[in-house]
């Protein structure tokens, strides 16, 4: 399989960088680069990337903009979007996540990192950075008014789970991949991958961080 990414930085020499090395790892392809938020928007929708690196803070429009036209649009709302920040905990990122992104990832990630995020943003398997994730992500269950609008609410739809299923989620929100989950269950990873797939389904998610929000805010897990 070969990812399709647009790199979207207002600052050349990061863009070029992130670029380079995307582009010269066999599996990938960069489509498609933007020095700002509508050049990410308007490549989103020419190329349809699998994923997009977007930068928050970029001039004309901002990434968290972006991210939420393009993730709205019914045109490029299967388009991922990784978010690049600075810091661990930008009160930005919470924004982002509000508006659609899947993940972020820090500028000073080594390369290998980087390439293996975009792989897991664009099979939606697991949440990056698990140890800042799950700081994160806790405070959606501390701010009730950072949780994404487009995350469905967690009342009746929680009593579909099977046993299984809500034991699944749990450790979703724990931060555990797919085949940590299996481990933890003593299943196969191809089970667990299952479970996932089917609380997607039954949840209304489009990815993990949305399922992570939701265990949260039903008190699956307590706050980090």
């Amino acid at each position: 399989m070969n990812l399709r990414v647009v790199v979207a930085d207002d600052q050349a020499l990061v863009r070029v960088g992130f670029s380079g090395i995307i582009a010269a790892t066999p599996g990938f392809t960069v489509v498609g680069e933007a020095g700002n938020g509508a050049e990410a928007v308007e490549a989103a929708r020419k190329t349809r990337p699998d994923v997009i690196l977007m930068d928050i803070r970029m001039p004309v429009m901002d990434g968290i903009e972006a991210t939420r036209q393009i993730t709205g649009a019914a045109d490029t709302q299967d388009v991922r979007v990784l978010i690049l920040t600075t810091f661990d905990l930008d009160e930005y990122v919470y924004a982002a996540l509000r508006a659609g992104a899947s993940g972020f990832l820090l500028k000073d990630t080594m390369p290998v990192d980087l390439l293996n995020a975009i792989r897991v943003i664009a099979a939606g398997d697991a949440l990056l950075a698990p140890s800042v994730t799950r700081r994160l992500l806790g405070e959606f269950s501390r701010r009730p008014d950072l949780a994404p609008p487009q995350a469905p609410a967690c009342g009746a739809e929680l009593k579909d789970l099977t046993d299984r299923e809500r034991e699944v989620l749990t450790l979703v929100a724990q931060g555990l991949s797919n085949a940590e989950i299996a481990g933890q269950l003593s299943i196969s990873p191809a089970t667990a991958k299952t479970h996932v797939g089917h609380l997607l389904t039954k949840l209304g998610c489009r990815d993990r961080v949305q399922l992570v929000i939701i265990a949260y805010r039903a008190g699956l897990v307590p706050a980090a």
